[in-house]
């Protein structure tokens, strides 16, 4: 059972630590934020750790930011034709 746990735990470091980059992606939409003054939850840290518990949800969130920006790609091309 403690295997389940840690490889639980490793797979949210490592999904952390590859979408620190894109991690406006996975919360606030496709448009990066212009934050002025960065805070201590803009760190990578921070990502990791909450990436940690809540990656199956963060990864929900990829993928609805993803279908959203096909179907704004999709509807791009069918309306410059």
């Amino acid at each position: 059972m403690n295997a389940y746990i840690y490889a639980y735990l490793a797979f949210g470091v490592l999904f952390g630590l590859a979408t620190f980059g894109n991690r406006h992606l996975f919360s606030e939409g496709p448009t990066k934020s212009s934050d002025q003054s960065p805070t201590i939850f803009d760190g990578r840290g921070f990502w990791v750790s909450l990436c940690l518990f809540w990656w199956p949800v963060m990864l929900l969130t990829g993928l609805n930011t993803a279908i959203i920006l096909a179907r704004r790609r999709k509807l791009a091309t069918i309306s410059s034709k």
